[in-house]
């Protein structure tokens, strides 16, 4: 459809779009407005409404400016790369000089690969000890607190209902225990 344009240098309607593209070029009619419309969605085709009319035209002039200004971002993007490739280049230059592999090297390598090991080694060992660790120690003890706390509050709040239970239907209280499953020694932790 682009050839139609660039061999003619014309402006058109859709509907004259609709008759010479299937003569010239073998497009199906029903495809032409959606072939039309996704050239002008890519930009490859220029389209203005001038009153209830849309025209339609792309000229080769256009097409080889668009394409002059991609290849000059394609090639600038590629000057920055190989720029970029250099300057890597030269910083891996300047890190192997004075990192020849000596023996003393070799040595401080296995050294620090050996201490690297014993300082996992340790870590697991301090993680064993955990529960010892004061630290955790009192943060159980502060969470047995707080359970403590919550526990004696529900008890403080299960004695309150069966005393209002007591008051508004008269029962004893070795009934309303036997009722709800309270056992016997039920009361506050100390």
């Amino acid at each position: 459809m682009m050839e139609i344009f660039f061999e003619t240098k014309d402006v058109f309607q859709l509907k004259d779009m609709e008759k010479i593209a299937p003569k010239e070029k073998g497009i199906t009619a029903m495809s032409v407005k959606e072939v039309l419309q996704s050239l002008v969605d890519d930009g490859m085709v220029d389209c203005e409404r001038i009153g209830t009319s849309n025209y339609y035209w792309a000229f080769p002039s256009k097409a080889l400016h668009a394409r002059k200004r991609k290849l000059e971002v394609l090639e600038s993007q590629l000057s920055e790369g190989n720029q970029k490739h250099a300057n890597l280049q030269k910083s891996i230059e300047k890190a192997k000089v004075g990192r020849h592999e000596t023996e003393e090297r070799t040595m401080l390598a296995k050294e620090l690969s050996s201490l690297r090991d014993q300082r996992e080694q340790l870590k697991a060992e301090v993680e064993k000890y955990r529960e010892c660790d004061p630290q955790v120690v009192e943060e159980i003890r502060q969470a047995n607190q707080v359970a403590k706390e919550a526990a004696n509050r529900w008890t403080d709040n299960i004695f309150a209902i069966k005393s209002w239970a007591k008051r508004k239907f008269g029962l004893e209280e070795n009934k309303i225990d036997k009722n709800f499953g309270i056992p016997e020694d039920f009361d506050y932790i100390d």
